[in-house]
């Protein structure tokens, strides 16, 4: 899946699926279960899905940089060499 395919909306359920897993009370026995994507106040799930759109678009920002620092170099073997 490239970066152009994911969703804010999913990056941010995954996010928030494994923040809640990765916790510092995952180790904690008596700790309740985390709470579900669904459950999650809408102001809240509106602010990761928005960090996790800025996230996606400066992927995409760093990936368009790196193509376009390739597009001056011939592949291998296409260079033409001449003095």
């Amino acid at each position: 899946m490239s970066i152009e395919q994911v969703s804010p909306e999913l990056l941010a359920d995954l996010f928030h699926h494994y923040y809640q897993a990765l916790g510092p009370d995952v180790a904690d026995e008596t700790s309740t279960d985390p709470e579900p994507w669904e459950s999650v106040p809408s102001e809240e799930k509106n602010r990761m899905i928005v960090a996790a759109r800025l996230a996606l678009l400066e992927l995409k920002a760093c990936e368009r940089q790196r193509e376009d620092s390739r597009r001056y170099f011939a592949k291998p073997g296409e260079a033409e060499w001449g003095c």
